[in-house]
């Protein structure tokens, strides 16, 4: 039923995460399916930061090595083959982001991690709700 799993990960808060891996790597293996790792990153704000654009360039390198570095890192807590987890940094919005990987992966299922709700959740609403209010593939979301 689900063949390839796309995974939104903070590798920076992986308090969020650690529950969603293990649903994941259940679901894989049930399924015999791939997972997809993804760290999406906030863009840099360029219009503040004009005529840094050299150094913007060298902190985005940065912050994606070492994402890459602690999604790979975070492989070791599957229990599926390595060859079965991909992995992807990009920049932007994390519900644009997604929302758009989803449809241009062909992805069957996004498993995401989530905070317990509080007032600042109900208030102000959290990625995890975001991607479930606008996905237009099933969304398994794990407290």
């Amino acid at each position: 039923m689900y063949k390839k799993i796309l995974m939104p990960v903070d590798v920076f808060e992986m308090d969020l995460s650690d529950k969603a891996v293990r649903h994941a790597a259940n679901l894989a293996k049930a399924e015999g399916a791939s997972i997809t790792l993804v760290n999406i990153l906030p863009n840099s704000s360029r219009s503040l930061l004009r005529g840094f654009n050299a150094d913007i360039k060298k902190f985005e390198e940065y912050m994606t090595v070492e994402s890459e570095k602690k999604m790979t890192a975070l492989k070791r807590l599957f229990d599926i083959s390595p060859n079965d987890i991909h992995c992807k940094v990009c920049f932007g919005n994390v519900r644009d982001e997604i929302i758009r990987l989803s449809k241009e992966g062909d992805y069957d299922v996004i498993v995401i991690g989530s905070k317990n709700p509080s007032m600042t959740t109900h208030l102000l609403g959290s990625n995890a709700e975001s991607i479930l209010r606008y996905a237009t593939i099933p969304v398994l979301v794990v407290r």
